[in-house]
């Protein structure tokens, strides 16, 4: 703010210090117009006062105030600065409005993507979202972590097509279906269904929409409190990554299934795989914003080689690693929303020792 002041005292002095017939006066303008992007109307008002007196002073001080030129150079830098005013009222009016609009847009994306607990059942969670678009905190991909009535924990991650905002519409619906199941069914098919089920209508009061152009892929995971094998239903969704003591694997489903939106593609009822999933274990789930970003060479990202050179400590810890390795790959910001759930695997006692213990596993079904 020194800035504006500083240049009106300086062009001030250069201008007293010339002769008669070379005046500086006129830049004074730049004083105002400079307040006004950095600062509110108030401030742009006393630097154009401030402006007005230093020319008024020029003036004086050359003995010409009352020639022609002189009143000429007041009255230009007056309109002008008074012009400085108003635009930066309209500026200060409409970044209250877009500020007014950006909480009521948070608010709404954080209702309807509720940031997972750090810790919910024998888990430890740790998650990542990056929207493509300006401005906005969520956009097609989702994600979402519940209870169930037995002691399990559900978590889902999913992916609409398309991105950005035009896509919560289809994410809303989903993660609102996933919520209300979680804690009714029993089977991870069951809450499945309800979710292809509430798509489906949802997609039908579409008018006109082509169903084939909107559908979800998803991923939703079933994890025991107790010493049970973990299931999985990939629903078109790309496999997570299992970190254990042996190393880290790619986790495929034994049963693929169409996206939600799809369901008339299934050739029989959705089926869940299980899997092991011990304490000390860790899960890196993600959407294909994340192994599809680009580097500025047009490479994709190697998530599942990158993870497995990363320290595992925690599942934060994991997670800082990706985010700033996958913002390194890019180059900036994502071209297509991506959304990371680490989830950890706790022993029985609450504590996080296991794999970073060295103790001894059954072996994994994705064990090579």
């Amino acid at each position: 703010m020194a800035i504006p002041f500083a240049l009106i005292v300086a062009i001030t002095a250069v201008d007293l210090s010339l002769p008669d017939d070379v005046h500086l006066g006129p830049l004074l303008v730049i004083a105002p117009a400079l307040t006004a992007s950095i600062a509110g109307p108030r401030m742009t008002a006393l630097a154009g006062a401030g402006a007005v007196v230093a020319q008024l002073l020029i003036g004086v001080y050359h003995g010409g105030l009352g020639t022609p030129n002189h009143m000429a150079q007041v009255i230009a830098l007056a309109v002008l600065s008074t012009l400085v005013v108003l635009v930066s009222l309209i500026k200060e009016r409409r970044h209250r409005e877009l500020s007014r609009a950006r909480s009521v847009a948070e608010a709404a994306q954080r209702v309807l993507l509720r940031p997972p607990p750090r810790r919910i059942g024998a888990l430890r969670v740790s998650w990542l979202y990056l929207a493509s678009e300006d401005e906005a905190k969520i956009g097609g991909d989702l994600f979402a972590v519940a209870r169930a009535a037995k002691p399990a924990t559900r978590v889902i991650i999913g992916d609409v097509r398309g991105k950005g905002l035009g896509a919560i519409g289809e994410a809303s619906v989903v993660l609102g279906a996933f919520r209300e199941g979680a804690h009714r069914y029993d089977g991870l098919p069951e809450l499945v269904s309800v979710m292809e089920d509430s798509l489906s209508r949802n997609l039908e009061e579409v008018g006109g929409a082509d169903r084939g152009e909107h559908f979800v892929t998803a991923l939703v995971l079933d994890l025991p409190d107790g010493d049970g094998p973990a299931e999985m239903i990939d629903c078109g969704h790309p496999p997570p990554l299992l970190l254990h003591e042996q190393g880290t694997a790619v986790l495929p489903s034994r049963h693929y299934e169409p996206p939600l939106g799809l369901g008339e593609l299934a050739l029989a009822g959705r089926r869940a795989g299980p899997f092991a999933f011990v304490p000390g274990d860790m899960l890196v789930l993600c959407t294909d914003g994340v192994i599809e970003a680009r580097s500025p060479a047009g490479t994709f990202y190697p998530l599942a080689e990158r993870v497995a050179g990363f320290p595992a400590t925690s599942p934060e810890v994991l997670l800082r690693h990706i985010h700033r390795d996958l913002l390194d790959h890019i180059g900036g910001e994502p071209a297509d929303d991506a959304a990371v759930l680490v989830i950890e695997r706790l022993s029985a006692d609450g504590s996080p020792a296991g794999r970073r213990t060295g103790a001894k596993r059954r072996a994994h079904p994705s064990d090579p």
